[in-house]
């Protein structure tokens, strides 16, 4: 047999050593090398193509029980799932502390529940009575939850094997689980991923929805191994800024439906509430149109949302470096654009100081949100409010062309269902656009002479 080698793996990134240092030399964190107990190492005398159990294949249209979704209770996590939960499926969820990720479940947990389904909610990082405590505040103290303070994998697998599946499982949280065949504290990387794969295991072979709340790390990903987010069905993220009440839902991956869908989820006294219209969030409400303020229409899956993108232009009277500061969009494409404006249109943002805004707390990722910041922009450098009732899409070459986006149409027809009236955008939409006034422009030349017409 060869010899067995030792092994260090990162508990922050999940790097692999083969000798323990003090700082990691992928993340930089230190003294987070961790040994690890390796496999056996066979021999290549070892040979695995006999001796094994035979299996079966089928076709794939071999019929069978059709796997109904069940509804949550919730129609924004129904909406972020893909439709509902899918029988023996496995759900990722993470977020950052207190964003809302156990508030979220136990009022999922409790609309289960009271529609006459089994539910089982296992908490490792709180007692029993504690969570009864949030339960009573959220309106829920007499669901007919199963409620159980564990930690150790083989304790609850015990029981849930003594008992006919429930029809949700929640484990909160995966990083607090055990066991007791595997060396190492729990949240470890052998831990995390010997652990999620015995439930798992459980979750496909009974038919029971399982959901596992994960941990993020500072930089917002999932704590533990990468593989952890290749095992399960479904990564979810709940995100949002403690500052606003605004929180969204959003899938990472789904095997059972669309990626980047989103529920949208508004904090309040007795929990969270849905948000029907989430536009409504993003909007700052204001009848008169104001100089630096552009109305975009962003696409969350199949789900478009208006969000007000806010620019302030400072002028400096001295030599000094002027700053650029941005919240909830790219700086570099902010840096981009500036270039763009100036080589191409001849605007001059060198000696003014200019902050971006992205209203609500929203973090926009779209390349189409490009006019909609250009037009604050030079909205706010001319002083000139952008015409009333107006929204903006399309990206921004280094040519200075307005490019077509995907979606237009559907864009444009949310924005005329909250009252909008006008639409500007690239020439080439690929859709047909009614409900709304469309203007097209070929480049951001065209802007500026729409918001700041020559003498």
């Amino acid at each position: 047999m060869a010899k067995t080698k030792r092994r260090y793996i990162c508990q922050a990134c999940g790097a692999v050593s083969h000798r323990w240092q003090g700082q990691c030399a992928d993340c930089a964190e230190w003294n987070t090398l961790v040994e690890d107990t390796p496999a056996s190492v066979f021999s290549q005398k070892h040979d695995l193509s006999s001796g094994g159990r035979k299996i079966e294949f089928v076709a794939l249209d071999t019929p069978g029980e059709t796997l109904e979704r069940r509804s949550t209770g919730l129609a924004e996590f129904d909406r972020a799932l893909g439709g509902g939960l899918v029988p023996g499926s496995a759900i990722l969820m993470g977020g950052d502390p207190g964003i809302g990720k156990s508030t979220l479940l136990l009022q999922a947990s409790a609309a289960i529940a009271d529609a006459g389904q089994d539910v089982v909610y296992v908490s490792g990082e709180e007692a029993s009575a504690q969570v009864r405590m949030r339960a009573a505040r959220l309106g829920h103290k007499d669901a007919p939850i199963r409620l159980a303070s564990a930690t150790s994998v083989r304790d609850i697998l015990t029981t849930l094997n003594a008992m006919a599946p429930p029809a949700l499982l929640v484990i909160d949280s995966i990083q607090t689980m055990h066991s007791d065949t595997i060396e190492g504290a729990p949240g470890t990387v052998s831990q995390v991923r010997g652990c999620a794969f015995e439930l798992i295991r459980y979750a496909k072979e009974s038919g029971v929805a399982l959901i596992l709340v994960g941990h993020v790390t500072k930089d917002g990903n999932i704590a533990g191994p990468r593989v952890l987010e290749h095992m399960v069905d479904v990564v979810m993220s709940f995100e949002g800024e403690r500052s606003h009440q605004y929180r969204i839902l959003r899938a990472l991956k789904n095997r059972f439906g669309a990626v980047d869908e989103i529920g949208v989820f508004a904090m309040a006294g007795q929990g969270l509430e849905e948000v029907a219209n989430p536009s409504l969030l993003f909007l700052s409400g204001q009848d008169q149109p104001v100089a630096g303020s552009a109305i975009f229409p962003a696409i969350e899956g199949t789900r478009p949302v208006l969000i007000e993108i806010q620019a302030l232009i400072v002028r400096l009277q001295s030599g000094a470096t002027p700053r650029r500061a941005v919240v909830g969009w790219d700086s570099g494409r902010l840096a981009m654009l500036l270039a763009v404006l100036e080589s191409r249109c001849g605007l001059n943002f060198s000696t003014a100081e200019v902050y971006l805004n992205v209203s609500g707390g929203y973090r926009l990722q779209d390349p189409a949100a490009d006019l909609a910041v250009a037009a604050a922009l030079v909205s706010a450098l001319a002083d000139r409010p952008l015409i009333k009732k107006s929204v903006w899409i399309g990206e921004v070459s280094l040519a200075g062309e307005i490019r077509p986006v995907a979606h237009a149409g559907l864009r444009m027809r949310e924005a005329a269902k909250l009252g909008f009236e006008h639409g500007f955008g690239p020439s080439d939409t690929g859709q047909d656009i009614s409900g709304i006034t469309y203007e097209n422009l070929s480049g951001l030349f065209k802007l500026v002479d729409r918001i700041v017409p020559s003498s």
